[in-house]
């Protein structure tokens, strides 16, 4: 009956270190460039919310729109991707002191 104790006992310090991670990585913002810093995108540090676009007046071409659209695109899926690396080693670091493999928090 102990180890089970034990156990819950992990469990629930567990879950109190994830929620503070969850909430860490919500107050963080990750931002990415594309076109040379002409396009600017800034995602939440959980990587689900874009909070912020900025283009740079020059890139506006009326006659080239959707080298505009890549540009977009491009400084939001790399924001995207750098917030996921984030939240990959804030959790990983969580999962690694349970002796749990990577990708299971």
């Amino acid at each position: 009956m102990s180890n089970m104790n034990q156990v819950m006992k992990q469990a629930q310090a567990l879950q109190r270190k994830l929620a503070k991670a969850q909430e860490e990585l919500a107050r963080q913002d990750v931002t990415a460039t594309a076109g040379g810093g002409m396009v600017t995108a800034v995602v939440a540090g959980g990587g689900g919310e874009v909070r912020a676009i900025t283009i740079d007046p020059q890139v506006v071409d009326p006659d080239d729109v959707e080298m505009l659209a890549d540009m977009v695109v491009a400084a939001v899926n790399e924001a995207l991707r750098a917030a996921k690396q984030m939240e990959n080693e804030l959790m990983g670091g969580l999962a690694g002191g349970m002796g749990l493999p990577p990708g299971m928090l």
